[in-house]
């Protein structure tokens, strides 16, 4: 097919904006030019020339086909809303199941779980490494009863849950695996996602454990249980969160985190699977930044690379093994502790983006997010803001409502080209797995970071409330303040787990965990064993310790 203009009305579009141009050459501009986040130049006015060789069924097509930039389901929200899944978790495991209650009182239609970060990097609470930082930004796990309680009262085969965890992510999916079948509800039953996306974890996040390489080994142990025991279950979320959050632009997160997709996909293919029995439950999970039109241009860009790629690279042909399907959230990084309540402001943007983009499930920040986890108050203004862009504002009445805009087709395609140009690099660099073990994402991240921050400081970027329309007003909102006594509480159930449990049985099941790992077998049910005679997360992950040696991060500067 050709391009969907007519070339005499291309040739005449561009003879008029030409005559426009030199009538308006002296109109006054507030500045010398305008770019992206991402540091991409944008022209004053864009037209029907500058996608000329846009060809509609190629590039674009309808919404729930290929290439699938259009979103890939044919009806979009008319058919069903995204996931409203508010990222939530904090203090005891008894002080996050409250939470998860009230927000699904309150219209949440999925979970989703942040761990403190000792759960994070597999220690247990009393370990000494862990001193300090019980439940500070999420809720510790060390143990079977500890997710017991967790789920308690909360119809886990009704609803999905998403657990934002990468290192230990096996281990804490056997345990909410095993805490379901305490109460009789099958695997096959389960729906939801664990992040478990560690090759962005050496580039951005840093809460890994051991090497890259056995750590990859157990990420794809997970993809061929799922596949087998939990089909509803997607093994990953792939991260673009964490990368753009570490100061990456658009373009590289949208880059590094469909690069880390095809290295999954890869390793899959070499263990012996098909690519449409596992790449269905792949999910990814992506930011939401400030740049509205950029971010709407990404999420659109990443479903057409995708589908191309693996049609590409692995001849699949089934539609549904072709499908990006992605959560986001919207920027963390973008929040000010100063005058904190524009952050609802800033989250309703990023939301409607997330929207406008075809997300399948998003999570909204709190306004009082750079000062503490969020309060009750302002959990529930986050929830409010989806639900009000979902039944108010009209934009789910029609799929994708952005196609044909000239500026975001235009921005699209320049956002897959930046992409394109980074996978010649990482070619370059032998792969994604040698540049994450090289440290070159690391630098193109940290080269990044300091970009932002420096425009910041020069006042090139304007951050409303901290380089300018700045106030001395004091912070006026509530803050959670968590119960002082549940580190306590934590600590007595942790401490009675091991004096009541079969540690004989603990002992036995860690030893067959160890045994596997030194062979090539699939970890999962050994790990399955171990949970549910109650060893601790901290035990577990020691065994991977002794077996893969820990990982030491790279010195990049």
């Amino acid at each position: 097919m050709a391009s969907m203009f007519d070339p005499n009305v291309l040739d005449e579009v561009c003879r008029r904006k030409r005559e426009w141009e030199q009538r308006h050459a002296s109109a006054a501009e507030r500045r010398d030019s305008f770019t992206t986040l991402s540091g991409q130049a944008v022209e004053r006015v864009y037209t029907p020339a500058d996608i000329a060789d846009l060809d509609y069924e190629r590039d674009l097509g309808l919404p729930g086909e290929f290439p699938f930039l259009r979103g890939v389901h044919p009806t979009g929200y008319r058919g069903r809303l995204w996931t409203m899944r508010m990222f939530s978790g904090f203090g005891s495991a008894e002080e996050s199941n409250a939470r998860y209650k009230f927000l699904l009182q309150h219209g949440e239609t999925g979970l989703s779980v942040a761990f403190d970060f000792p759960t994070l990097v597999g220690y247990d609470t009393d370990h000494r490494a862990a001193r300090g930082e019980f439940g500070k930004c999420g809720v510790a796990v060390n143990s079977l009863a500890d997710m017991e309680l967790l789920f308690d009262g909360i119809p886990v085969d009704q609803i999905t849950t998403s657990m934002t965890i990468n290192g230990p992510a096996a281990v804490v999916w056997a345990m909410y695996l095993a805490a379901a079948e305490k109460r009789g509800i099958p695997m096959a039953a389960l729906g939801g996602t664990i992040q478990n996306d560690i090759l962005k974890e050496y580039s951005a996040q840093n809460t890994y454990i051991i090497p890259p390489r056995p750590a990859l080994r157990i990420v794809v142990d997970t993809f061929e249980f799922g596949t087998r025991h939990v089909p509803r279950w997607n093994t990953i979320s792939i991260s673009g969160y964490h990368i753009r959050e570490a100061g990456a632009t658009a373009v590289q997160e949208l880059a590094f985190t469909l690069a880390d997709g095809l290295t999954y996909v890869e390793a899959g293919v070499e263990r012996g699977l098909k690519v449409e029995e596992f790449a269905p439950r792949l999910s990814f999970f992506f930011n939401v930044h400030n740049d509205f039109f950029e971010e709407i241009a990404k999420y659109r860009a990443a479903r057409r690379i995708w589908a191309r790629e693996l049609a590409h690279r692995h001849s699949v042909e089934d539609p549904r093994a072709l499908w990006l399907r992605f959560h986001a959230q919207t920027a963390g990084c973008a929040l000010t502790a100063q005058q904190p309540e524009n952050n609802a402001a800033r989250v309703a943007l990023q939301a409607l983006a997330a929207v406008l983009g075809g997300a399948q499930s998003l999570h909204t920040n709190s306004m009082d997010e750079a000062l503490a986890l969020p309060s009750e108050l302002a959990a529930r203004v986050a929830l409010r803001t989806q639900q009000i862009i979902a039944h108010e504002s009209g934009v789910t009445n029609t799929v994708d409502p952005l196609g044909g805009s000239y500026y975001v087709e235009w921005l699209t395609n320049q956002m897959e080209a930046a992409v394109y140009d980074y996978f010649d690099r990482i070619e370059k660099w032998g792969g994604m797995l040698a540049a994450v073990e090289h440290g070159h994402i690391q630098r193109e991240i940290a080269d990044s970071a300091a970009r932002y921050q420096h425009e910041v400081e020069a006042r090139q970027r304007i951050v409303v409330g901290v380089n300018d329309y700045v106030t001395e007003e004091a912070v006026q909102i509530p803050i959670l303040k968590m119960d002082p006594e549940g580190e306590r509480r934590h600590r007595a159930r942790l401490n009675r787990v091991r004096r009541e449990r079969d540690n004989e049985a603990v002992s036995a099941r860690l030893a067959a965990l160890e045994a596997a790992a030194r062979r090539s077998d699939n970890l999962m049910p050994c790990i399955l064993d171990a949970v549910r005679a109650y060893a601790t997360l901290g035990e577990t992950c020691d065994v991977l310790r002794k077996v893969f040696g820990e990982y030491q991060p790279l010195d990049i500067v």
